[in-house]
């Protein structure tokens, strides 16, 4: 396999001053996937674990701020209760969960405590994404444990929280705000303004083909989400972990570019790629930070969950793409779902595609006696369905 660069990459010798805010990041969210943590059979790479610990203790005493976001609980659990297949019932798993996350935090205590570092764990549901006043409150909980030199552990909280287990069960849930800690790992870059999230995986990067069909397939080592030119490399390959794989990866750090924070995909399986990802080498593939979005357009496009649809006809397509329109409500075809003011719909093209999202100001009932031409009494302070400055477009 060849490693390449791309027309909208730096080239090879300018690479290195290239990732320089890589090496300069102060703020650093990792996020660790099971196949990291664990060997093949499912038992805890422990040398792999504490090698990660230690390269975190340093970032710590040179003054940086981490945060990790760990996979690896259910298959400790799955150890302990002495199973010998992977569960297949959600409950089962859950149950794995429970068990393997008191497991999982304990082995973190022990590494880092010897190296004089307190952790906190922080378990989060998607309502701590999902309602606002708690996903500003997530921030403040955060920020509070960096200032006082605590690394925080964090992970889903699975024993309640079932999105994230019930991956190989159908869902037509339109309300999911992440699935697996890549985007999870996202989300909490983007709350807390983080320079950097590494994405450790059990791959060397981001390929343009799928590297286990394809001896030729070349890695990639910057990938710009401004561009749609690899748009294909979301879905062209796959880690080999049992949840997202490489599409969950592209799209999580997509998010957090967009968010304003570089990200590196790279394997975590080499004891010394964090340390020489962290110094700025052309390891894995690179997303540069693009400009970031405001806080709550943030909220908005990645961190709360879509109540509803509404189908724009071409003229409010081209209104709010091409003019920056609001979206009035004389341009909406359709109204889907249930929602309530002040809550976030998806925007939807007449063929389906996702153009953006946006905060309604009104009810669903509201809203579809509004599009259909009866016009509410509040219309007279409120001309737009969705206000332009409460709408976040999709790149195109």
């Amino acid at each position: 396999m060849s490693q390449s660069s791309s027309p909208n990459e730096p080239r090879p010798e300018l690479q290195t001053a290239a990732r320089a805010s890589v090496a300069t990041a102060r703020r650093i969210v990792i996020k660790l996937g099971t196949r990291v943590l664990t060997h093949g059979d499912g038992r805890i790479a422990l040398s792999r674990m504490f090698s990660i610990v230690e390269t975190v203790a340093r970032l710590r005493s040179a003054g940086r701020e981490v945060l990790l976001v760990s996979s690896g609980a259910v298959g400790l659990g799955r150890e302990a209760l002495g199973l010998t297949s992977a569960p297949t019932e959600l409950a089962e798993r859950q149950a794995c969960a429970a068990v393997g996350q008191t497991r999982l935090m304990a082995l973190y205590e022990t590494g880092f405590s010897r190296l004089g570092i307190v952790t906190g764990q922080v378990l989060l549901t998607e309502d701590d994404f999902d309602e606002r006043v708690r996903y500003l409150n997530l921030r403040s909980t955060l920020m509070a444990l960096l200032e006082r030199g605590v690394v925080p552990i964090i992970n889903e909280n699975d024993v309640v929280s079932v999105d994230e287990l019930a991956w190989g069960e159908a869902s037509d849930d339109v309300r999911q705000v992440f699935g697996d800690n890549d985007r999870l790992s996202a989300l909490v870059a983007a709350r807390l303004d983080a320079d950097l999230l590494v994405l450790l995986t059990d791959v060397d990067g981001v390929y343009d083909v799928d590297p286990r069909d394809n001896p030729d397939a070349r890695l990639l080592e910057t990938y710009d989400v401004s561009t749609s030119e690899h748009a294909v490399v979301a879905g062209a390959s796959k880690s080999g972990a049992g949840r997202g794989g490489m599409r969950s990866k592209v799209e999580s750090a997509a998010i957090a570019a967009r968010s304003g924070c570089d990200v590196v995909i790279a394997s975590g399986k080499a004891a010394d790629t964090l340390d020489r990802v962290l110094g700025g080498e052309v390891v894995g593939t690179w997303f540069p930070a693009l400009s970031g979005l405001p806080a709550r357009h943030r909220w908005i496009a990645w961190a709360t969950a879509a109540r509803g649809h509404l189908v724009l006809d071409d003229g409010a397509v081209a209104a709010v793409r091409e003019r920056g329109a609001s979206l009035l409500a004389a341009g909406v075809r359709k109204v889907e779902g249930t929602f309530r003011r002040g809550e976030v719909v998806d925007l939807l093209a007449l063929d389906g595609r996702r153009l953006g999202r946006g905060i309604v100001c009104c009810d669903a009932d509201v809203a579809r006696r509004w599009c259909a031409g009866e016009r509410p009494s509040f219309a007279r302070n409120h001309h737009a369905l969705v206000h332009r400055d409460h709408l976040v477009l999709d790149p195109t």
